[in-house]
């Protein structure tokens, strides 16, 4: 596996940072990465599918969302706009690359962006989705409470969902901006095959969001439910399980051509 830095600019003229992982034997499959919230491109899960996808002929390309990991923007002021631009940048970086069988796998609020990119783009060949988001304004509503919801529109700032102990500045104008996004009409018009991977223990998702979002998928679908695993898959076969199911997937929608 060779591992190559990159940097590209988004619509407003801030560097994502991003590592392209390529197999020794090239070809024009690949599949972008979508970190999580507060994550960034070296998240655990994103190293685990780089190994699995390259090991099945596939690149990767994983990246930090604005203000993330090694990205430029202040992090308080990321929209769900900005992102989606972000990942639009990506997709057209990859085919300038010369990447024309192209996956997303986005984990949580990844996940969610997926959907919203997904559904402007009937040429993937696959989308994955581990424990994503479908509509983060209620998993926020729920996590915080509506105490906690006035709170962050006083204070511009979040306890951290991590589970870190220091608050994080983030403007109430990110909740405003999820509001402003249907991921499940999104859905609707997806045409990849999409797998959900979810933990029946996920203790941020509401499960009733996972159900909604699968019915909305109108064609090729699949929801793997992992009995035992919360929302970060912390128990080591619950997390093998889950990447082994998205790498497999890719490899199984993502055609094979060999670059000349």
């Amino acid at each position: 596996m060779q591992e190559t830095p990159l940097t590209f600019q988004d619509g407003t003229h801030h560097s994502v940072s991003a590592i392209l992982a390529e197999p020794t034997r090239k070809s024009d499959r690949a599949v972008i990465l979508c970190h999580g919230f507060l994550s960034n491109k070296d998240s655990r899960t994103n190293l685990r599918l780089t190994q699995l996808l390259v090991a099945q002929g596939i690149s990767t390309l994983r990246f930090d969302w604005f203000g993330m990991g090694e990205s430029e923007g202040d992090f308080s002021r990321i929209t769900v706009a900005t992102c989606c631009d972000q990942l639009e940048h990506a997709m057209s970086l990859m085919r300038e690359r010369g990447y024309h069988e192209l996956g997303l796998i986005g984990s949580s609020f990844g996940g969610l962006l997926a959907i919203l990119i997904g559904q402007h783009h009937p040429e993937l060949r696959a989308i994955g989705l581990k424990c994503p988001v479908p509509d983060f304004p209620e998993m926020l509503e729920h996590e915080f409470g509506p105490a906690g919801i006035e709170e962050w529109q006083r204070t511009n700032y979040i306890p951290d969902v991590t589970g870190g102990t220091a608050p994080v500045a983030l403007d109430f104008a990110f909740y405003e901006s999820c509001r402003a996004d249907n991921a499940y009409e999104a859905a609707r018009t997806i045409n990849a095959p999409v797998l959900i991977v979810h933990g029946e223990r996920d203790e941020l998702v509401p499960f009733h969001q996972i159900r909604q979002l699968e019915d909305a998928l109108p064609g090729n679908k699949k929801l793997a439910l992992l009995p035992e695993a919360d929302h970060q898959f912390g128990n080591p076969e619950d997390f093998r399980q889950m990447t082994v199911h998205l790498a497999n997937w890719m490899q199984a929608h993502l055609l094979t051509t060999n670059r000349p």
